[in-house]
């Protein structure tokens, strides 16, 4: 880079050397990326949320459990979560009982539908994860790898300059730099996003577990 360039931060990418630009938009796509899990997971969990409350309102509303899983099973509209473990337990507990089991058998099979059905929704939820905490780990090592080989070339450069000033290793080094900035930039969403994201997807899991034991209960009670 000339001495003469400004250091604006256009300039300073359009400058990078190759393997810096390389790194600056490997971490711009995983960046892009990531930002578009947060709000795809961000509005995933909402929505996960929302229909666990409209249904646990329903369910302990009262009403007639046949009822209730009729309507989830029709598909009248778009089961999640809490029902649709709601409506694995019952189907295999109608189904069961009208084989005339043991209550054991009975209850040891609605058990494993609903575990089957819990697994399933919970991995869901934590779909694309992994990747953002990955974001968050690995993004600023490879800033950082781009901002050392970015200072490795600028004072390489300087082996070919008489008298060297800090005008002429500056504009080097704030474009290795850049590539650190862009690291963080991508990291920070990522970690603040996974550990909110493993938070919230932690309490629904415990709400279908104490939705699981509780509506096994009930079953229980049905039998006798």
């Amino acid at each position: 880079m000339n001495v003469t360039e400004d250091l604006s931060i256009l300039s300073l990418i359009s400058n990078a050397s190759l393997l810096v630009k390389l790194v600056m938009a490997l971490l711009g796509t995983v960046s892009f990326m990531s930002w578009y899990w947060i709000f795809r997971k961000w509005f995933q969990i909402r929505e996960s949320k929302k229909k666990t409350d409209l249904f646990e309102r329903d369910f302990w509303s009262g009403g007639d459990l046949n009822a209730l899983y009729q309507s989830a099973a029709t598909g009248r509209h778009e089961a999640a979560g809490m029902e649709r473990i709601f409506e694995a337990g019952y189907r295999e507990f109608a189904k069961l009982r009208g084989k005339s089991l043991d209550n054991g058998a009975i209850m040891d099979g609605a058990r494993r539908a609903m575990r089957a059905t819990y697994q399933r929704e919970v991995d869901d939820l934590e779909a694309h994860l992994a990747f953002l905490a990955s974001v968050g780990s690995v993004s600023p090592y490879v800033g950082l790898f781009g901002t050392v080989w970015g200072i490795m070339n600028a004072f390489r450069g300087l082996a070919n300059v008489g008298a060297a000033t800090l005008a002429h290793v500056a504009p080097g080094i704030a474009e290795a730099l850049v590539a650190t900035a862009i690291g963080l930039f991508a990291a920070i969403p990522a970690v603040v996003a996974y550990n909110r994201f493993a938070h919230d997807i932690d309490r629904v899991a415990i709400r279908f577990e104490s939705f699981t034991e509780e509506f096994l209960n009930i079953l229980q009670r049905q039998l006798r």
